[in-house]
């Protein structure tokens, strides 16, 4: 069952590609820790996850949801 709008999904989408991309093409002194390159990296992927099969786990158990409901 999904629980993501569009926007959202567009959201996640691309702020996860821009976290993914970013300390590949962006030389700021933040990406030359370890930890802070593999967090974005980490955080990107997961964005990406949860745009690509419309479902946030956090949403679900917090009974969240950012779709339309349908009328009836």
């Amino acid at each position: 069952m999904s629980n993501l709008g569009s926007l959202d999904r567009i959201v996640r989408l691309i702020i996860g590609a821009l976290l993914v991309i970013a300390p590949f093409v962006v030389a700021a002194p933040a990406w030359n820790n370890p930890v802070a390159f593999g967090a974005s990296i980490v955080a990107g992927i997961v964005l990406l996850a949860t745009s690509a099969i419309s479902f946030c786990p956090i949403y679900a158990a917090l009974g969240l949801s950012s779709k339309r409901k349908r009328p009836a």
